[in-house]
């Protein structure tokens, strides 16, 4: 195939992607829009898109409308100044990830045939609009379920509530991944984040991010997170299962929730738990210790760890008990220190011996 030929198909792709082929520069979209072309060009690199100059022709009339719809929906109050970068930053790299994922799914099928460039065409015709209108579905089962939560458990103008936060990560990540081929990495951690977020979602979890050998869930009580975290850890654990060794670290107390991710100390502390853990191991903080047991801060600022000793279970932790009213063991863990927090409170957690 030509360097022409394959020019014209990949003009047909954005063409049939856009709505038609580019016939606006970026002066003629923003004076049809009727908005400032400063206005539109930050709006533009907020999203992520190529830069281009005055002269160059890169637009449709799709640009005009969306650049309209945006600038509606900032006179709405929807895109208030204050959150406006924010939120459309991240609808650009959402989208932009969702897209290098889907061309590349195309594009591998698209080499099997003999006209690779011929077929990709065909499939970007076939594939995308199904592609579009089950996007459209899932984003709007997911607001659904956003609108539920919001009015069910907190309210629209304050985004800071109480919950549960839990990292869950790989043990032995970076050793392992050397040793792998690209594809078996590739389909060791694909086949730790279905599980891991098959676990979350079947519990009542909100999975918030996974970022490469590890996850970041949320749950409104400890006990779906403490749930989640054992589960992943008795597999890992389990040397006939091919899921990995893991360790979880959790932490409960307010969350501040902002476009789809969450801040604040309960996630950090969740995050330097984990980093203590022992392979196989859940470790949580003084905030999901005292919901799940009822405890109070008095009942438990009196239990000063005692000085390690020889034994290897001794040596990390000394309050070792059961509770016939709960369903965990839990250790009190000496006092860790770790970036940020000098000294934490800690307890390892376990299902009762016999379970």
């Amino acid at each position: 195939m030509s360097d022409s030929d394959f020019g014209d198909i990949i003009e047909s792709i954005e063409a049939f992607l856009l709505g038609g082929p580019p016939t606006l520069t970026r002066i003629e979209v923003a004076e049809q829009a009727g908005v400032p072309l400063e206005l539109a060009q930050e709006l533009w690199r907020q999203l992520g898109f190529a830069h281009v100059t005055d002269e160059t022709v890169a637009f449709t009339e799709s640009d005009v409308e969306a650049l309209q719809l945006t600038i509606d929906l900032m006179r709405m109050g929807i895109l208030p100044p204050e959150s406006q970068a924010a939120l459309v930053r991240t609808w650009g790299r959402s989208y932009a990830r969702l897209a290098e994922w889907q061309i590349s799914l195309l594009a591998g099928v698209a080499v099997d045939g003999p006209n690779p460039e011929v077929r990709l065409a065909e499939l970007a015709a076939g594939v995308l609009p199904r592609v579009e209108a089950l996007q459209s579905y899932v984003w709007r089962r997911h607001l659904s379920s956003a609108s539920n939560r919001l009015l069910t458990t907190g309210t629209p103008s304050n985004p800071e509530r109480e919950m549960a936060v839990c990292f869950v990560d790989i043990v032995g990540y970076t050793t392992r991944s050397k040793s792998l081929e690209e594809d078996a990495l590739v389909e060791w951690i694909e086949g730790f984040e279905q599980v891991a977020t098959g676990t979350v979602i079947d519990h009542g979890g909100r999975v918030i991010k996974t970022i490469g050998d590890e996850i970041l869930f949320t749950t409104d009580e400890p006990a779906a997170a403490v749930e989640i975290a054992l589960a992943l850890t008795e597999r890992g654990s389990d040397e006939d299962d091919p899921f990995p060794s893991v360790r979880a670290g959790i932490a409960y107390g307010l969350v501040v929730s902002r476009l789809g991710d969450v801040f604040g100390s309960t996630v950090n502390i969740a995050a330097r738990l984990t980093s203590v853990a022992k392979p196989g191991t859940v470790v949580i903080d003084r905030g999901a210790h005292d919901e799940l047991t009822g405890a109070s801060t008095d009942d438990t600022e009196a239990e000063e760890p005692e000085e390690p000793t020889e034994d290897d279970e001794a040596a990390d932790s000394t309050d070792d008990s059961d509770s016939p009213e709960l369903d965990y063991r839990f250790r009190r863990l000496r006092r860790v220190s770790v970036k940020g927090y000098a000294r934490l409170e800690a307890w390892r957690l376990q299902r009762p011996k016999g379970d």
